[in-house]
């Protein structure tokens, strides 16, 4: 197969890719075309289909698995693919782990760990809470391994919200060994359960697009309803520690302009804040240094990055013996 970051300005291509984004529109002489988005596990790559009365393109729909043969464009510095046929793949002809993004780190590992973090918790309440999603729900479990933490700015894959998870809480026990005012067994088990909501929010991959209530509600107040429900089934759970645990959730995105319904009024939740934007953001900024590799390995400037209103490149190696 030939994978999309492995695509060169100039070369013909004949694959099958997965048609994530199919639209029609029209040029400035109001010729109708459709552009694309194609995509396989190594990334995206916009296609375009000018010619829509030739007999090569045959009849295809979003999340469709396409076969296409065109050449490979550059257009504003990216790769662009002109495709010349299409029609829809047949089975056999693909194989569908080859077009979904996983992380690189061990899953199974990485659950490991957080249930290693819900044993070091001590308060019987919030452990039953834990222990009641990540241990006991087993369908909660396989769709929390394999979900993706957003649509496109960091941890967009498989695993990809597990890996984030795990990335928020290790930052949140870390925190507390520096701050001991710190409640850690609320600190951490706000990062445990931050972003379920974004398995609603999210449909599951490969499409991992908005659903109705991700557009209508968000995952902040998903996640919040969810663990309020599950609450309810866990027999004097106090409610002050209710209401501190809903609110580090409520308010972890910082600033009501992010989406978060409460800006921090505790210390767990300023804390979770934080450790929730670093994780994303140097996240990010490796996808970054992923995507354009060749400038980042030569430690070229890769241009302006409007997520960081900056232009980024890659730290020069470390001079050692």
């Amino acid at each position: 197969m030939r994978y999309i970051n492995e695509l060169r300005e100039g070369e013909m291509v004949s694959e099958v890719y997965l048609c994530k984004v199919k639209q029609t529109a029209r040029t400035k002489a109001g010729k109708s075309y459709y552009s694309l988005i194609l995509q396989d596990k190594t990334g995206t790559l916009d296609g375009k289909v000018w010619d829509l009365s030739s007999r090569g393109i045959e009849d295809f729909d979003a999340m469709d698995y396409i076969f296409v043969s065109g050449r490979v464009n550059c257009f504003q510095g990216s790769n662009q693919l002109s495709i010349e046929r299409i029609r829809k793949a047949q089975e056999g002809e693909y194989i569908p782990s080859d077009y979904v993004k996983c992380t690189g780190k061990d899953i199974d590992r990485m659950y490991d760990d957080i249930l290693q973090m819900i044993s070091r918790t001590k308060d019987i309440y919030l452990k039953q809470l834990l222990e009641s999603f990540f241990v006991k729900d087993m369908a909660f479990q396989e769709a929390f391994k394999r979900h993706s933490a957003a649509k496109t700015v960091h941890h967009g894959y498989l695993g990809g919200l597990l890996e984030h998870t795990r990335g928020v809480a290790n930052l949140c026990e870390f925190y507390c060994t520096q701050y001991p005012i710190l409640n850690r067994d609320l600190l951490v088990t706000a990062a445990l359960f931050h972003d379920i909501g974004k398995m609603v929010e999210l449909s599951p991959l490969p499409e991992n697009d908005y659903t109705d209530e991700g557009q209508l509600i968000g995952h902040i107040v998903i996640g919040t309803m969810e663990l309020q429900e599950r609450i309810k089934t866990i027999p004097g759970f106090p409610v002050q520690l209710t209401r501190e645990l809903l609110h580090c959730i409520l308010a972890h995105h910082g600033e009501l302009e992010f989406g978060s319904p409460k800006k921090p009024a505790l210390i767990e939740a300023l804390a979770l804040t934080y450790a929730d934007n670093t994780d994303a953001k140097i996240q990010t900024f490796l996808e970054e240094l992923e995507r354009d590799k060749e400038k980042s390995e030569r430690g070229e400037w890769m241009g302006y990055n409007r997520f960081f209103e900056s232009n980024l490149r890659a730290t020069s190696k470390p001079n050692v013996k």
